[in-house]
């Protein structure tokens, strides 16, 4: 049997405003999810047991119980699944960079085994909140507002941005989540209403852990065609997005060396 391909799109997050504390502890957000046309790239085969095997750029960042095989055990229980698969992930994403790659990873591990397994997708939508608090978005990975955690979702349609020219950049730097949270500053500076005119209350926290942020968003600013410039997530990586290719290809052109960076398109 040919190997199963399923996609795992970079993750955007267009504003990011933290509105407080849930009472179990996590962060209460408001946020607007989209999503690249390209990213990781997961495969899989029948196999007896479940395993993983990773290759790509970034894959020296990623560890053996990590979420693609998280996912996979959890839907196994989930829908009492007795057979295996063989994944294999092609990490093409930098780890910990924003893009939410271990969840994108996670929800098209749940995709792409749903129909290896042949199970109903209702098995997959209700393992992804279990697996993380972005993962439910980026198992539909389409346009949505995220509300209490960023897992309570209201698909949106972002008129035009489908097609927008992207690019993304990042300094090779991995910045856990956790820590940035942990240095937001409690501050309510009130709720989301269009994405345009939101922020992301993460900037500031995660730049004082990794100050090449505030460089990569300044030179972002500075491209002459960027029509929007913002982190996406808890960072590092830090997007803009262009009203046509060469533009954004001219700006790509120009990433300093020191950077990662993917010229893509929203999807």
């Amino acid at each position: 049997m040919t190997a199963q391909r399923e996609a795992a799109p970079a993750k955007l997050n267009l504003a990011l405003h933290v509105r407080g504390k849930l009472p179990d502890g996590r962060h209460r957000i408001e946020t607007i999810f989209a999503f690249c046309e390209d990213g990781d790239e997961l495969t899989a085969e029948p196999a007896e047991d479940v395993s993983l095997a990773l290759s790509g750029p970034f894959a020296g960042g990623l560890g053996e119980d990590n979420l693609v095989l998280k996912a996979a055990r959890a839907l196994q229980l989930a829908a009492a699944v007795m057979a295996g698969a063989a994944l294999s992930l092609d990490k093409r994403l930098p780890v910990a960079s924003g893009v939410g790659g271990g969840s994108a990873d996670a929800a098209a591990a749940l995709r792409l085994l749903t129909r290896l397994w042949d199970i109903d997708a209702a098995h997959a939508e209700q393992v992804a909140p279990t697996l993380g608090s972005d993962v439910p978005a980026c198992l539909a990975a389409l346009p949505a507002r995220g509300d209490g955690a960023g897992d309570q979702l209201t698909p949106i349609d972002i008129l035009g941005l489908g097609g927008t020219p992207v690019l993304l950049v990042n300094p090779r730097l991995p910045l856990s989540t956790a820590a940035v949270f942990a240095r937001w500053d409690g501050v309510d500076r009130g709720p989301l209403a269009g994405w345009r005119d939101g922020r992301n209350d993460l900037e500031a926290p995660a730049t004082a852990l990794v100050p090449e942020i505030a460089d990569m968003l300044a030179w972002l600013r500075d491209q002459p065609d960027a029509t929007f410039v913002r982190m996406s997530g808890s960072g590092a990586t830090c997007f803009a997005l262009f009203d046509n290719i060469a533009q954004r290809d001219a700006a790509a052109a120009a990433v300093p060396t020191a950077w990662w960076h993917l010229a893509t398109r929203l999807r």
